[in-house]
């Protein structure tokens, strides 16, 4: 199956010209159009103005003998008397005086006789009237005059029609034409010019930036200057630093990833070599050599799982929100469930509230090991037989969610509260990786929440631990999910 084509993407330089130029040159176009018609109208009007005085010129030529119907119209017209109003040998006019009636007094008999009206408003103050018609075979201008002819012996009206080949107005027209078109052409081409300094000069600084990028050294991850910029490319300096930046933080987890791994995994593997020698040299008796081997695996274990699960908070991080909803309250009964075991075996009194439901905007993963970890601190610092509770509230504005784990533990030492949330800060090396609270802590900041642990006192004396967590709701349901009520395990 064949893949489909991509559409060819346009430089930025290609957009701007084929953008400028194409309205520029149609706007060229359509004013070269209305300054040719504007030209040719004038040109018109100025032959027309010379077809009329060459019919005023005939018209001052005629005498007449009788009155009206009775008229007789005399013409002494040679047509010698028109060569004057003849531009260039090109040029022939004929003329035709007739009678009202279309008897031909003098001229071309063959010039066929007007047969219009005189327009209500005549161009020029005169009873005179302009049409295009063949004769002979050309295409020719006429122009129609209706004159008064009075004598002392008479008085009529004679209708004087004087044509003129366009042979001269059309070489003048593409004269004009050709004059127009180089005009706009050398304008066009300086314009073009133009336009190419000017869209080079402006993209200068589009490339001098993507060349600074380009010659950045590999570690290089200093913000980019966006006050050497034009301001149009200032928010894109500003993406291209929050991309510098989130690239920036990504590979410093990965490096302190590495690091931290490669230190904290060198110990308990080195302290399970040393075990299994020990067994194997029959220092100590095998029962006592696999218990002490199966612990340390189980540390072992329990560090690889908790930085693999830091690693994939980032990783989650860095994903966008895909906006699916998560029920926490759900996945607080499921987490509680899965640990009833090490409950049980502390016989702790367990107690969990969650009266109602409470979706949140975020990934299923990071809310359940959330949960985990606080929940299972909480259980490993009970003391047997005491008292656990767990509650899931909404806070009084309603747009966030807090979830109390409270225990009757030791509580936290000064010292510790200073690097609580510190990878690898644990109280005790055989109680933890001190992950735990680094994994909730990144969680908790992912999601916009916060994460608290403090002392519980009776007086001077600490009677616990209690820790929240504290994320934004995405919705809350109008009516509860369940009856409000309290499951103790």
């Amino acid at each position: 199956m064949s893949t489909p084509s991509r559409k060819p993407i346009w430089s930025l330089r290609s957009q701007l010209l084929v953008g400028i130029l194409l309205p520029v040159i149609a706007c060229i176009a359509l004013n070269m159009l209305w300054s040719y018609r504007a030209s040719l109208q004038a040109l018109h009007t100025a032959y027309d103005r010379t077809l009329l005085a060459s019919a005023k010129t005939i018209g001052e030529q005629l005498d007449v003998d009788g009155y009206d119907e009775h008229a007789r119209i005399h013409a002494l017209v040679p047509y010698s008397a028109l060569e004057a109003f003849e531009a260039d040998t090109h040029t022939r006019l004929y003329y035709r005086v007739s009678s009202l009636d279309g008897q031909l007094i003098s001229g071309f008999d063959d010039l066929p006789f007007w047969r219009g009206t005189i327009p209500a408003q005549p161009p020029y103050a005169a009873l005179v009237d302009f049409y295009d018609s063949t004769y002979r075979d050309q295409p020719v201008r006429i122009a129609v005059l209706l004159q008064p002819v009075a004598s002392a012996t008479g008085r009529s009206m004679a209708v004087i029609q004087v044509a003129e080949t366009l042979q001269l107005r059309h070489n003048l027209a593409l004269n004009l034409l050709t004059e127009t078109l180089w005009q706009n052409a050398v304008l066009l081409g300086l314009l073009v010019l133009t336009i190419m300094i000017v869209v080079q000069r402006v993209t200068r600084a589009v490339r001098e930036v993507g060349h600074a990028i380009g010659q950045r050294p590999h570690h290089d991850f200093q913000p980019l200057q966006r006050n050497a910029v034009p301001r149009e490319l200032q928010p894109w300096i500003d993406g291209m630093n929050r991309a510098i930046e989130r690239l920036r933080d990504l590979l410093s987890h990965q490096k302190r990833f590495v690091r931290d791994a490669s230190h904290q995994l060198r110990t308990p593997l080195a302290v399970l070599k040393v075990q299994v020698q020990s067994a194997r040299q029959g220092d100590m008796p095998a029962a006592t050599a696999l218990q002490e081997i199966e612990a340390t695996v189980d540390r072992a274990t329990q560090l690889a799982n908790q930085m693999l699960s830091l690693a994939k908070v980032e990783q989650l991080r860095q994903q966008p929100q895909t906006g699916q909803l998560t029920a926490w309250d759900a996945i607080v009964r499921e987490v509680a469930l899965d640990l009833a075991p090490l409950i049980a075996d502390k016989l702790l009194d367990f107690e969990l509230q969650a009266d109602t439901a409470i979706p949140l905007c975020a990934h299923e993963w990071m809310l359940r090991e959330l949960v985990r970890n606080l929940l299972h601190n909480a259980i490993r610092h009970a003391p047997i037989g005491s008292a656990l509770l767990v509650t899931l509230t909404l806070q009084a504005d309603r747009q966030h969610a807090c979830l109390h784990i409270i225990d009757q533990g030791p509580g936290l030492s000064e010292e510790l509260l200073q690097r609580l949330y510190q990878p690898f800060s644990a109280g005790s090396a055989s109680t933890g990786s001190g992950l735990g609270l680094a994994i909730c802590l990144e969680i908790v900041q992912a999601l916009h929440g916060s994460l608290d642990l403090h002392n519980r006192y009776q007086g001077p004396h600490i009677i616990g631990l209690q820790a929240a967590a504290c994320l934004p709701v995405a919705a809350v349901q109008s009516t509860p999910a369940q009856p409000p009520g309290t499951a103790a395990l």
